[in-house]
């Protein structure tokens, strides 16, 4: 018989990767077409208190295999690694949203508030590298229909997910973090990891989830603008 301590953990563990997508609206956008046989990984780009907030080993995986992948990047990760940042735009099968300038929770702001939270790294991004961002990922996964409104002021798609991860947590181990994802995964599924440092197992976990979906059953990778574009998009 399972111990009590044992059974909550695994319940715990069962509400962490059955996360909901707060209702998600039509205008969010949490996974592609069911009858299109690909998949979006995504990485968020949290801030941390360190520069060196920057899985090295997971990024230089993507780029070996030429993966697709979207980056959320907040404001103030952005202005801790310039050097990172030019390293992701530099590769053409990336794409970089954001992810709030202070990763703050939208609806405890005001509308002012929320709109400049969503405004400052799509800023930043064009005033310092060029880059026109047009989707944003709410801190937390949080959001109002406030949220949403600010969110079209600012020219921005919300994007969210329908498979977590549950990568931050250092209590899982990344074979349980793998099973996972590879057991929920479907049609049009959009992936949340991390890659600031924070996603315990991220660099270990992604190479396996790989592997099983794309290598051997077929997903395609695909960055989130050609999820929502269709299966025939690059």
């Amino acid at each position: 018989m399972k111990s009590v301590t044992g059974a909550v953990a695994a319940v715990a563990v069962a509400v962490l990767f059955a996360r909901p997508v707060h209702g998600a609206p039509g205008g969010v956008f949490t996974r592609g077409p069911a009858n299109c046989h690909a998949i979006a990984l995504t990485f968020d780009l949290c801030p941390v208190k360190a520069a060196g907030g920057f899985d090295v080993p997971l990024v230089q995986f993507l780029i070996a295999h030429r993966i697709p992948a979207t980056f959320f990047a907040s404001g103030r990760w952005l202005a801790a690694h310039d050097g990172q940042i030019r390293e992701l735009i530099d590769q053409p099968f990336f794409e970089i949203g954001t992810h709030g300038d202070a990763h703050a929770h939208l609806p405890r702001l005001t509308a002012a508030g929320q709109l400049a939270e969503i405004r400052g790294p799509v800023a930043a991004l064009g005033a310092k590298y060029g880059v026109r961002a047009t989707l944003f990922r709410p801190p937390y996964g949080e959001y109002n229909d406030v949220s949403l409104r600010m969110a079209n002021v600012a020219g921005q798609s919300v994007v969210l997910y329908s498979v977590v991860s549950g990568d931050p947590d250092p209590k899982l181990s990344a074979a349980r973090i793998t099973e996972e994802v590879v057991r929920r995964a479907r049609n049009g599924s959009v992936i949340i990891f991390h890659a600031n440092g924070r996603g315990w197992h991220s660099s270990e976990v992604v190479p396996e989830v790989y592997q099983q979906l794309v290598v051997k059953r077929g997903f395609a990778a695909k960055t989130v603008t050609a999820l929502k574009e269709g299966c025939g998009a690059r």
